[in-house]
């Protein structure tokens, strides 16, 4: 393992100072601020959280069982005895999977303080602190030294992102022979980001306004090889508004099936609520 990621590591078991906090750009000062809310563990945050209704649209992740478990496969083949990056982390429960995995270093990275205390309180309590880290940080500008991980994980968080900003670090901070598996919302659906539109106290000002296309993605060419392309939950989101009913799960597996067809054609893919993208450093190992 690299000494130099190891010493970094323990180097920033901080968290961020109020000058340092004050020299972000504004828009990252609103994704800690945002982020903290969202997770902190206080009754005050909990009824600041109900007042604003941020987890409305908690409601339509009922439908994501197919795109969690391709996701938690491609955790366990990737991560076993590998140095694995969980790229802003949130809680950080991506970064103890993948040290339940057998990764040889777990680390979460999130600019939000908030995230990095859940995540370490979660590890210390699983007892898996030797194996997984978290510490605050910058996504495009992570401070990790070059080439310092095997495996990465972007689950829902480019569009959080100057993106070319962020695909840069990840080539820089990736050792050759790494691969990444990017989780993301897609942007082309109309009906989905009209949705967006209306509800924008569930995101950032600067994510709403980002939300990936598929030519994003096709963007990581200047950086990566690019793996895999799939496409998640379309005719399967019908099936939400009988979450709470007997009739959810036979439904549910009807839009499954429907997708299976819907989603393997082109241009109709692209109506899709979610995609996967998988990038590999351009040198193989």
């Amino acid at each position: 393992m690299n000494s130099a990621l190891l010493e970094n590591i323990k180097s920033r078991q901080g968290f961020w100072s109020a000058d340092r906090i004050d020299s972000l750009a504004p828009r990252k000062i609103e994704e800690i601020e945002f982020h903290n809310l969202d997770r902190k563990q206080s009754d005050d945050a909990a009824k600041q959280r109900d007042e604003l209704d941020m987890h409305a649209n908690r409601k339509w992740y009922c439908v994501t069982e197919n795109s969690r478990r391709y996701t938690d496969r491609w955790i366990k083949r990737h991560a076993k005895d590998k140095v694995f990056l969980d790229y802003a982390c949130g809680s950080g429960q991506t970064t103890l999977r993948a040290a339940r995995e057998g990764s040889s270093l777990a680390v979460g990275l999130d600019i939000s303080d908030e995230s990095i205390k859940i995540g370490r309180q979660a590890a210390q309590i699983e007892g898996l602190t030797e194996r997984c880290r978290f510490v605050q940080g910058d996504c495009e500008a992570t401070e990790f030294p070059d080439s310092s991980f095997d495996t990465v994980i972007c689950s829902g968080m480019l569009h959080h992102l100057d993106l070319d900003a962020a695909y840069a670090e990840l080539r820089r901070i990736l050792k050759p022979g790494g691969r990444i598996l990017c989780i993301e919302a897609l942007a082309h659906n109309p009906l989905i980001q009209a949705y967006r539109n209306r509800t924008p106290v569930m995101r950032t000002e600067w994510e709403a306004q980002h939300i990936l296309g598929v030519p994003d993605a096709l963007r990581a060419k200047k950086w990566f090889k690019l793996g895999e392309f799939k496409y998640w939950h379309l005719a399967e989101l019908g099936s939400v508004p009988f979450r709470n009913s007997l009739a959810f799960r036979p439904l549910l597996a009807l839009g499954s099936a429907l997708d299976r067809v819907l989603l393997a054609i082109p241009g109709l893919q692209r109506m899709a609520w979610q995609f996967t993208f998988e990038l590999k450093h351009p040198q193989d190992d």
